[in-house]
């Protein structure tokens, strides 16, 4: 039938042609389109169906080579496909970059993107999330977990219906996930903030750390890694006074905060692996004036931040750390891509490129699973501080 519409519709455009340029010539004009077609419908047959090839061909040129964009995005074709991010919670800076930088290599690559914020940095939020999105038949599912544990059931069951899931920036147990997007790795972070403590105190005294909820699965394990560390002869004279929970809400971690200060008047660093909570702790530590004898350092956003870093007496943060969460949440949509494509499985020692990110390897983590390492964490200081604070 195919054949027979493109036959007549050549035919059509010749006669109309043919009409307007030579008046008088219509029977000889017909008859020539009418062998035309014929010949036309004969090749089509010969030649397995190039005409129709040659049509998709061009409409495919047309519509801008959408799928090797997309194989060229992230080594997938991604029409058609639909690919979902649940981070922590609304309102959470940090997590609403990963979201961002998730959609535009989803979007950029010609895929469908689902973003859900939870409205709590609760569990039960986010299964609710969970079971939503099986329901609605989505390809794929990357979480920032709010517990290692009890997002497994629900993400066990995604997985039985044949949805790629995996995690980014907080994890979730090896039976509930393909791989992890890890930001840096977690003894690497542990690492640079427990030296961090040690210059900023001057190698001795009393400090605390601020951290998210008493269930993030990330923060608890840099918590743990930093008192690994601690456990070398030169981080002796340090003494960690507690460990304090904002729950990622700001006016609790400020809360915690002054709490902090009025409970340990020796107090000398508050370190806050948490962007809210390293936010609202510097704070109130330039508004209450005590930045000459209280100290900060953590993980924490320049755009946020930019004001408080400083070397002098006024400012509350000598330096902090992070990595780029939008870089986190777009490494995280090429593995979800690759793992819908079946590029990967989620098997240490599998490798994938990641459009202009470069080239990955999944590894091996420390809780059995895999991870896919984002890279180190990066220092923000007084000399570079003002170039990031416009970039996130």
């Amino acid at each position: 039938m195919k054949k027979k519409v493109i036959s007549a519709l050549l035919c059509m455009s010749m006669v109309a042609t043919m009409m307007a340029g030579c008046g008088s010539s219509e029977t000889k004009t017909t008859e020539a389109a009418k062998t035309e077609a014929a010949k036309t419908e004969a090749a089509t047959e010969a030649g397995g169906d190039t005409t129709e090839a040659k049509s998709e061909a061009a409409t495919t040129e047309a519509a801008g080579d959408e799928t090797e964009a997309a194989k060229a995005d992230g080594g997938a074709d991604v029409s058609g496909n639909t690919y979902a991010i649940v981070t922590k919670a609304a309102g959470n800076p940090y997590n609403e970059k990963e979201a961002t930088g998730f959609q535009e290599v989803i979007d950029g690559a010609g895929g469908k993107c689902v973003v859900k914020h939870p409205e709590s940095a609760t569990a039960e939020a986010q299964i609710t999330m969970i079971n939503e999105l099986v329901a609605q038949g989505v390809q794929s599912i990357s979480i920032a977990g709010n517990d290692f544990d009890a997002l497994q059931p629900a993400l066990k069951a995604a997985m039985d219906k044949g949805i790629q899931v995996s995690s980014l920036d907080a994890n979730v147990n090896p039976d509930s996930r393909k791989t992890f997007v890890n930001q840096a790795g977690v003894d690497q972070i542990g690492q640079t903030l427990m030296d961090a403590v040690l210059d900023i105190s001057g190698g001795e005294g009393q400090w605390a750390i601020l951290s998210a909820t008493s269930q993030a699965t990330n923060q608890n394990s840099w918590i743990e890694s930093m008192k690994k560390v601690m456990e070398d002869e030169k981080y002796s004279k340090l003494e960690l006074v507690e460990v304090a929970y904002g729950d990622d809400e700001y006016q609790k971690s400020v809360d915690q905060t002054q709490a902090l200060l009025q409970n340990y008047p020796d107090l000398k660093v508050i370190c806050a692996p948490t962007t809210v909570g390293i936010m609202a702790a510097a704070k109130v530590i330039q508004d209450q004036g005590v930045a000459d004898k209280v100290k900060l350092t953590g993980l924490g956003l320049p755009s946020e931040m930019a004001d408080y870093i400083g070397d002098d007496d006024t400012h509350s943060c000598p330096y902090m750390y992070l990595w780029n969460p939008i870089d986190v949440g777009r490494l995280s949509a090429y593995t979800s891509m690759a793992l819908v494509s079946g590029e990967i499985t989620g098997a240490a020692g599998e490798k994938f490129t990641a459009g202009d990110m470069g080239e990955y390897e999944i590894t091996a983590a420390a809780d059995g699973g895999t991870e896919i390492i984002v890279g180190p964490p990066f220092k923000f200081d007084p000399s570079n501080i003002n170039d990031w604070k416009s970039v996130y």
